[in-house]
């Protein structure tokens, strides 16, 4: 590869492709089992969800300042102190598992996991398009985004798959110790062939009076912008739904085809979502060409996965979930590259990193809510009335992106 000096647009693309797939399949060796994970060290359906509530609210506490953090310090700096902050939180997890620890023990490890993953949103979203605009890019956002979604994709299909049948044949902390690897194998990559292209890392003698303009700089091209905030409102709907639909469908599968021990099952649904996610991702460039605006294909998603939902709950056939869960994880998919695009051409380089870390913590604050709530909804009552419910507080993301598509804004406007 070319020095870091020369390298082209599609060189500086071709490492977002890599890093992407190598974050991903870190984190999907866990995915297909993690909840499992968590009732098999002795935590009932409403404690795992509510230790993964303390991990999105993590990423609540944390999202801004180290968005913050991206823009004085860098975005490869801000990545690589994600990879090690990862790899030891990975590492107590693990460890209160093996010793079946006290779940207050679980909040405070689910949330430095968190902390973990701050560093990553924002940065890397912010990094890759002031690398592309440095590098003379002409091509559309979306384009770069669906091919990261793609790779995402294939790494999350390989990684969950793998850690589903390690968990099954060995036990559910070896994919644990897999993403500890994969960590370490993302370290070094990231530290050899990231820079910051497009953007200079400020040497801070006042970090706290740094940080504080930025922030408000943050507010003013983030909360202030009104298309932006509208989007932002949204994503505690769409992201906070998200994050239970997706981690409650495993237990719900074990349900539905009647072995509660069958955890490659559980891999398999991790395996779905991210084979749709390819999907999503390859189609991006034809569905944005059936459309004049990116607001209408993010309006037409809401309502389509809210009615996905609801189905998944009115279902107790295994193989029509399964298909039900199929659409759900295209359409999720398909149109995050879209509200990408939509984001990044309204928040100035400066500010970039922060604002995405901001849209973030919005997002993660409904998961923050939801996830206890719809955890103790089928503790109580059932996993298909949590997805009903799932689906109805999904609509409400609705009105939020209506308002957005009556702003007008010169980045909803699809270019072919």
């Amino acid at each position: 590869m070319k020095s870091k000096k020369h390298r082209t647009a599609k060189n500086v693309t071709t490492i977002y492709v890599v890093l992407t797939l190598l974050t991903t399949l870190s984190a999907s060796f866990i995915w297909g089992v993690n909840t499992l994970f968590l009732l098999d060290a002795g935590l009932s359906n409403t404690e795992a969800f509510t230790a993964n509530a303390f991990f999105t609210a993590g990423m609540v506490l944390f999202e801004v300042p180290t968005g913050v953090v991206a823009d004085t310090w860098g975005r490869r700096m801000s990545f690589l102190i994600g990879t090690i902050t990862l790899l030891f939180s990975t590492l107590f997890y693990l460890y209160l598992w093996y010793i079946q620890g006290a779940f207050y023990l679980w909040a405070i490890s689910s949330m430095i996991i968190g902390l973990g993953f701050t560093f990553f949103s924002g940065a890397v979203e912010a990094w890759i398009v002031d690398a592309l605009h440095n590098k003379g890019f002409k091509g559309s956002l979306e384009s770069v985004f669906a091919k990261g979604q793609i790779a995402s994709g294939l790494a999350m299909l390989i990684g969950s798959v793998a850690g589903g049948v390690m968990a099954q044949y060995t036990n559910l902390g070896v994919p644990f110790i897999l993403r500890m690897i994969m960590l370490v194998l993302t370290f070094l990559v990231a530290f050899i062939f990231m820079e910051d292209w497009g953007f200079t890392p400020k040497k801070v003698s006042q970090p706290y009076k740094e940080m504080s303009k930025i922030f408000k700089a943050s507010i003013e091209h983030g909360w202030k912008n009104r298309p932006v905030r509208w989007l932002i409102q949204a994503a505690p709907f769409t992201f906070g739904i998200g994050i239970f639909a997706f981690y409650a469908m495993q237990p719900y599968l074990l349900e539905l085809y009647g072995d509660a021990k069958a955890y490659s099952i559980a891999g398999l649904t991790a395996a779905i979502v991210a084979g749709a996610q390819m999907v999503g991702g390859i189609i991006v460039p034809y569905v944005r060409k059936l459309f004049r605006l990116r607001t209408t294909i993010l309006a037409i998603s809401i309502v389509i996965n809210a009615v996905v939902l609801i189905l998944i709950g009115h279902t107790d056939h295994f193989y029509i979930a399964i298909a039900l869960l199929i659409v759900w994880g295209m359409v999720y998919s398909l149109v995050m590259p879209v509200r990408q695009a939509y984001l990044n051409e309204l928040i100035p380089s400066e500010q970039r990193a922060t604002v995405l870390s901001f849209d973030s913590l919005v997002g993660s604050s409904g998961a923050v809510f939801t996830q206890p709530a719809l955890g103790k909804a089928a503790d109580v009552y059932s996993y298909s009335t949590a997805y009903l419910i799932s689906g109805a507080v999904q609509l409400f993301a609705l009105p939020f992106t209506l308002l957005a598509r009556k702003e007008k804004a010169s980045s909803d406007n699809i270019v072919t």
